[in-house]
């Protein structure tokens, strides 16, 4: 009998996206820019409450804009957190990462206004502390070996988590590809603007998992610690995190 809970695409017939011109042609995703909100935990540990309501009504409204070409909304847990590769002091307390995926960085100057409607309508009850917020312009995406899924859509497949990296400097993640439970990856140079306390010289990576991150995470160290061996490479942040479960709000917490 299949087991039809593999999570994997391993397996799957045909060509790889990548490979096949005709399946480009038809478009790439039409994302350029991310913008990525990192907070630390409700200070009252109400966090199953904030992701209720960030998820069904915050987050949604914010796809109001035809900007807003995809989110992504990852949770740490002390599992997560004891699996981290580096953790710079100024990124120890991050545990809620929130990514908006954009079509231009001229949408960003809009990007407040659902917002700030709704903060008027009464429905923005919660404020996490915030750690950094950074806008990134996208520079690398890249397919597992293995995967048929083109690298182009790799946000909008549905994925067991994130391995979240980030770095001042610059370096391929090509190899990190090539780890079982990377399904693929982004990678993102930081970008200088009013919505950002992000410092230059930025660089983030989204790894998008389809295996557990904890278990992901451990695979990942040793090819992690030999690319940071490289000069100028400073890791601030390497950490896995699990996505939000819809209507199971205190499954992944901090």
């Amino acid at each position: 009998m299949n087991d039809h809970r593999d999570s994997s695409s391993a397996g799957f017939i045909g060509t790889p996206s990548d490979a096949v011109p005709q399946i480009l042609a038809e478009g790439r995703g039409g994302i350029t820019t991310v913008f990525v909100s990192m907070a630390q935990r409700h200070p009252d540990g109400a966090d199953a409450h904030y992701l209720r309501w960030h998820t069904l009504d915050h987050r949604p409204e914010q796809h109001r804009l035809a900007s807003v070409r995809a989110s992504l909304r990852v949770v740490s847990t002390p599992a997560c957190r004891a699996a981290r590769a580096a953790s710079d002091g100024r990124f120890e307390a991050i545990d809620h990462v929130m990514t908006y995926f954009f079509a231009d960085i001229g949408g960003l100057d809009e990007f407040n206004k659902p917002s700030r409607a709704l903060s008027s309508a009464g429905r923005v009850p919660f404020v996490l502390p915030p750690v950094q917020r950074g806008v990134y312009t996208v520079e690398t995406r890249i397919a597992a070996p293995r995967a048929k899924l083109g690298s182009d859509v790799l946000p909008w497949c549905p994925a067991k988590g994130v391995y979240l990296l980030i770095e001042e400097g610059a370096a391929s993640a090509t190899r990190l590809a090539d780890v079982p439970g990377v399904a693929g990856l982004w990678s993102a140079s930081s970008v200088p603007t009013d919505f950002s306390t992000a410092g230059g010289g930025q660089q983030i990576t989204y790894c998008f998992l389809d295996d557990d991150p904890v278990a992901t995470a451990g695979r990942l160290r040793r090819v992690l610690e030999q690319r940071w061996a490289v000069a100028g490479i400073q890791p601030l942040l390497a950490a896995p995190f699990y996505p939000v479960v819809p209507y199971e709000w205190d499954r992944y917490l901090p």
